[in-house]
């Protein structure tokens, strides 16, 4: 049914991984497919399987993004009429994606459950289908293709690191991994900012959580799906949660080392394995979910990764005010090898002596042991730090 509609992604082995876990790990590349992500592949299902009648009263459909941008694409290539409510906050270019691909796009409240509220209200005063993001049997099946193509190219799997959100690719994965090749291991993986799985699983049933802001918006879902919860409670596949400073760390070694771009949300598995490198048996397969992140939404990611891995350091010094004390603490940061990309100078402040100055700069450094040198350096020169004082 997807032949010529979806593309077979590539899986690339990750050396970085490999030698970090010493098991052998591969990224499933999902953000090279059509419309940037796996959510065209359950869309285009869903809406194949319509009938002629449900095709004219067209589809509406709720989403963050990636979903919004594969019911465009699906819509656009089976001719039906598709509206797709997103957050107003969504990120741009995913809302321009998904209107170049033909879909009318309508922004309203602040999440993904705010946006799937409207969309039921329109399909019932208007006839349209609901094609839900992961909430229905035909969304599963469509994301199960993944595990067909994972087993094809990488046929001595073990274990499959995917990220979770309402839950549809997870489900998909344990649904066809559970027929096929029953010894493969799924491990979901969620920001544990919105993390509903883990609580959803020990009680037996989809649980809600208050919503929480994440960098991972992709998969910040506040409320399980039934479908996918049943597959995936079933199928007893474990889920895990990672910090925004692991996410944000796993989108940087991607990008830095395997070359690929990759929205926060999509580095969810590979922020797994940086949080805890020896829990899983390989070969090990991450799927990369998705590759639609917002420029600005990059640029403020990749610098709390550099902060995160001791790549990007702000120190705070006190100066006596006088010539030259700003200069030589330029001088002193260089001596040890520091990159001065920003300086902030505060003269006046409750905290500040009428003779001293705060002084903030930003420094580029090449790891956590040089971010620990620097700061000794700046001590045994006489530096005040106020963070120490």
């Amino acid at each position: 049914m997807l032949e010529g509609v979806v593309v077979r992604t590539p899986v690339e082995t990750s050396r970085v991984l490999s030698e970090l876990t010493g098991q052998r790990v591969l990224l499933k590349c999902e953000n090279l497919q059509r419309a940037g992500s796996f959510k065209v592949r359950g869309a285009y299902v869903r809406m194949a399987r319509l009938s002629e009648e449900e095709r004219r009263h067209g589809v509406v459909a709720a989403s963050a993004g990636n979903h919004a941008q594969g019911v465009a694409v699906a819509a656009k290539n089976l001719g039906i009429h598709a509206v797709v409510y997103m957050p107003t906050d969504a990120s741009l270019p995913k809302v321009a994606a998904t209107r170049e691909y033909g879909a009318e796009v309508r922004l309203v409240g602040s999440s993904v459950d705010d946006a799937l509220a409207a969309a039921h209200q329109h399909a019932r005063a208007t006839g349209a289908v609901l094609i839900h993001p992961f909430d229905h049997p035909d969304i599963v099946a469509g994301q199960a293709t993944i595990a067909c193509e994972i087993l094809e190219q990488v046929p001595d799997v073990a274990t499959v690191l995917v990220p979770v959100g309402g839950g549809g690719l997870a489900a998909g994965l344990v649904a066809a991994f559970g027929h096929l090749a029953p010894h493969v291991r799924v491990v979901g993986v969620q920001a544990e900012r919105m993390a509903a799985y883990p609580r959803s699983l020990h009680d037996g049933a989809p649980a809600a959580v208050e919503p929480r802001s994440t960098m991972a918006d992709g998969i910040a879902v506040g409320l399980p799906g039934q479908v996918p919860f049943d597959v995936i409670a079933h199928g007893n596949a474990e889920v895990r949660t990672v910090s925004e400073e692991h996410l944000s760390r796993g989108l940087l070694l991607v990008a830095e080392r395997a070359k690929l771009l990759v929205e926060p949300a999509g580095a969810a598995g590979v922020a797994a394995l940086i949080a805890e490198p020896h829990s899983v048996e390989g070969p090990v397969v991450c799927v990369l979910s998705g590759g639609n992140i917002d420029p600005v939404v990059l640029l403020r990611v990749v610098r709390h990764g550099l902060a995160s891995a001791g790549r990007y350091l702000q120190v705070r010094v006190l100066l006596t005010d006088r010539p030259g004390a700003l200069a030589n603490l330029m001088l002193d940061l260089a001596e040890v090898g520091g990159n001065v990309m920003h300086v902030e100078h505060v003269r006046t402040g409750p905290h500040l002596a009428i003779d001293e100055v705060e002084v903030v700069a930003q420094v580029e450094t090449k790891g956590h042991e040089h971010c620990a040198e620097l700061l000794d350096h700046l001590r045994r020169q006489g530096y005040v730090l106020p963070d120490e004082r």
